[in-house]
């Protein structure tokens, strides 16, 4: 990734981090799969890189502004923080770690909230998203609104995982099978998983809980999804060994509503709106900056 120097300064890769962070959560929270993600990361990396540099300037026009912030205010947000981390003893230990004293803490929240009222001055005519904005968003990427598709399933495990002897895994085969047949014809799964699976879920009757696709080694994956719900599978070979699975349930695959993702749909436009006009407001701001790139 490249580097960048701003006014002198070189921008941090702790601070190109964070923005990417920042990015990496907001576009899986508004719809962009895990998959998207990693294949755009080039550009994610170049666009976190970007928003530090737009960070800094921010910071270094707020400090020039001077814009005033309380202590009031100050102590609510240490407040929000404390709460966070689950109470003062923990707020304490996290400052600690990371060798940090409390009123320097506060500097730091005092510069970002300085750079908070700069970006809603820089925003605030910034109108809201219309109903028909988010209706039209949506109609245009229905296909991205969909509920992912999960099983809910139970296995059984015999292990043959570092045993290539020919002479294990042909016991393992035998006892899965043979599992497998007192199942088929009548005995209980959960029990059959407490007393013979090598896997720990065996304490919850061989439960894996709710899993979605990819999730699990590729073989068990592909049973696990095309498997009808209340079938046991056959024999499923893995690199850990060999499986039998109960399809006990499944959801998702289905088109949100407009209703389900109304709100997720405005606040994601409204975050794009502000990013125009803060791309305008930073761009005034890099005119007047010294950048070099290495």
């Amino acid at each position: 990734m490249r580097k960048a120097i701003v006014n002198g300064d070189e921008i941090s890769a702790e601070a190109v981090h964070f923005e990417l962070d920042r990015l990496v959560r907001f576009y899986l929270t508004h719809g962009m799969s895990y998959d998207e993600v990693k294949n755009n990361m080039p550009k994610l990396e170049e666009k976190a890189l970007e928003q530090a540099i737009g960070a800094k300037l921010l910071i270094e026009r707020a400090k020039q502004l001077d814009l005033p912030v309380s202590a009031s205010e100050i102590d609510a947000e240490v407040a929000k923080v404390v709460e966070q981390v689950g109470g003062e003893e923990n707020y304490k230990k996290a400052l600690a770690a990371q060798k940090i004293t409390d009123e320097a803490f506060r500097k730091e929240l005092e510069k970002g909230a300085r750079v908070n009222k700069l970006v809603n001055q820089a925003c605030a005519n910034v109108p809201e998203p219309t109903e028909e904005e988010v209706a039209a968003f949506y109609e245009a990427h229905k296909s991205e609104y969909v509920t992912p598709h999960q099983v809910l399933c139970q296995h059984i495990l015999v292990k043959t995982e570092g045993k290539d002897l020919p002479e294990v895994k042909g016991a393992a085969f035998d006892k899965i099978c043979a599992i497998r047949d007192r199942i088929l014809a009548g005995g209980d799964f959960a029990a059959e998983a407490a007393a013979h699976s090598d896997c720990p879920s065996k304490a919850q009757g061989g439960s894996l809980g709710w899993f979605s696709r990819g999730m699990m080694v590729p073989e068990f994956d592909k049973a696990a999804f095309e498997m009808k719900k209340g079938e046991v599978s056959g024999v499923v070979a893995t690199q850990f060994g060999y499986h039998i699975i109960y399809k006990a349930d499944e959801k998702g695959g289905e088109t949100q509503t407009l209703v389900d993702v109304h709100d997720q749909i405005k606040d994601l436009l409204r975050h794009e709106a502000r990013g125009r006009a803060m791309e305008v407001f930073v761009k005034e701001l890099r005119d007047n900056a010294k950048i070099e790139y290495r």
